[in-house]
Parts: structure tokens; sequence; C-alpha cells
């Protein structure tokens, strides 16, 4: 199946907003829906410690028997919690109005995983965290997975997060004229995602003719798709601070950006800085490919 979004689930507090979300990108996109839980074997695995050499030969024999039976189970009620997890997403999908939808269990390890399906995937939406997250981490606090996935595949990734869904009307797109943003803001428009939203192109740097040579073109673009449009510059050192307040002042449902080009922007989600972007967005973010 072609052009499909996949969104993945586990145990974690995010995993009803990734189907919420990955249920609207499939209703505005039209497009077929999988819901994809991944068991790691590594996870499932007892604790590779040796607690036996001080027994007997006979019982250390009827231990180690033992701790393979409990792998075992853990196993099957690993797998058995996963097709729960998936039938109750297929539901909720379908009560969200998803025509097709379908779940996908699969063994092994997340970004291999997707690295494997991603050529029939249009987008994928996953949480902000995962299961794995110690329940006392800060809010900002990453899945492990995350930053891998994101350099791993070659498909836009939506990041679930926030208090509850919102069908987003409000987008913030950070742009600054690059070739890569460019065929970003191409992207958008040739998207039947955000058509019922309004689009806030943001350009962070000194407000100057330079600034602003971009803008009149997106405008142009986005305006030919039919996609409503406000194209500001904001001033600051702090390109992340800056696109961080203006989320907040202008109440920004979903934030898109771009994961390649050769800018300023560039670094907020290659090298060091992908971490503090994603920390600190309070709501879903979606990153270009």
């Amino acid at each position: 199946m072609s052009e499909q979004i996949m969104a993945c689930i586990d145990g974690s507090r995010f995993a009803e907003l990734v189907c919420h979300y990955a249920c609207w990108a499939g209703n505005e996109l039209s497009a077929p829906l999988t819901f994809l839980h991944v068991l790691d074997r590594e996870r499932q695995a007892v604790d590779g410690s040796d607690h036996s050499g001080n027994i007997g030969l006979g019982a250390r024999e009827q231990l180690l028997s033992h701790l393979v039976s409990l792998d075992e189970q853990r196993a099957k009620v690993a797998r058995e919690q996963g097709k729960l997890m998936l039938a109750a997403a297929v539901d909720l999908a379908r009560a969200d109005g998803v025509e097709t939808v379908s779940s996908l269990q699969r063994h092994g390890e997340l970004v291999e995983t997707l690295s494997e399906l991603e050529q029939n995937v249009r987008l994928m939406v996953v949480g902000k965290r995962g299961e794995d997250a110690h329940p006392t981490s800060a809010s900002g606090h990453l899945g492990s997975n995350l930053e891998r996935v994101l350099r791993a595949v070659h498909r836009p990734v939506l990041i679930a997060t926030g208090d509850a869904f919102k069908a987003p009307k409000e987008i913030m797109f950070a742009f600054d004229n690059s070739a890569s943003t460019r065929k970003g803001i191409q992207k958008l428009a040739a998207s039947p995602l955000f058509r019922n939203a309004r689009v806030h192109v943001v350009t962070v740097g000194v407000d100057s003719e330079a600034a602003r040579k971009g803008l009149p073109w997106v405008e142009q673009v986005l305006s030919a798709a039919d996609i409503h449009t406000t194209c500001a510059v904001r001033e600051g050192d702090d390109i992340e601070s800056v696109l961080t307040r203006y989320v907040e002042d202008n109440a920004i449902d979903m934030t898109v950006m771009g994961a390649y080009g050769h800018s300023r922007i560039r670094h907020l989600l290659v090298g060091s800085t992908t971490t503090t972007m994603i920390q600190r967005t309070k709501i879903p973010l979606l990153v270009l490919r």
C-alpha cells in the first residue's frame, strides 16, 4: 500500500495524541492509515546477569530453564498488549472517520523498522517520548529514539505532543529564503494538509529589505494554492527563543520546519540544537524532508 500515513504507538502517554494527529492527517490527505507497534527484543529480554553462580548445578539448570520460560511469557504478554493497543487505535480511527485503516506489529528495533517500511509511507507520526521515558523526567525530555528517527528516515515526521489534540488552524513555518525552505514552501503549497489553516511564515533576523526578500514569493506561492498566509520578520539572535515566543504570542497550533539547508535555521534540526528545539515545543512539530 503506497502513500500511507504510518503512526507509531506504544504504551506512552503520547500514544492517544499520535492516534488523533494521524487520523487528522489521514482525513486531510485522504490517505490510508496504518498503526505500527514495534516489539523491541532488547526490552523484552531478561536481565543478562548470572544470578545462579552459588547454587548447585541441578538447581542452576532449573533456574535457567525458569528464566527462559519467564522470557517467553514476557514476550507473549508484550505481544498481546501490543495487539490490544493496535485494536484500540483502529477503533479510534474509525470513530474519527478514517476510511482505510490497518495495523501492523513487528519485532525488531524501531528506527530500523521505520527505515525498512518508509518506502510506502507519505507521513510518519511519532510521540515526543516513548513508554521507556522515566516517569519523573521533565516534560521536555525526549524519547531515546526520536532524534535517531529524524536522522534516519527520509519522509516527513510529525512529532505529536501537547495536553490534548487540536486540529491545527494556525501553522508556523520557519523561513530564511534558502533553497531548502523555499522547497518547503512549495511542499506546503502542493499538499492539502493545511488547506483549512493559516500559515505564518516567520523569518528571524534584522528586519531589513534583505530579510524580507523572499516573502513576496512566499505569499504568491501559498496564495495561488488558496492557503491563507501571514508573513513576519522577528528580530533576535536566539532563533529558538524567537520562534517559541511567536508561537505563544500568535496561538500557533503546529510548527513546520525543514531538516536540511545551509542557514542558521538548518542548525535547529541538524547538529546540537535539534534536541533543544523539540524540547521547547509544547505543540506538534512537523519535520519536512
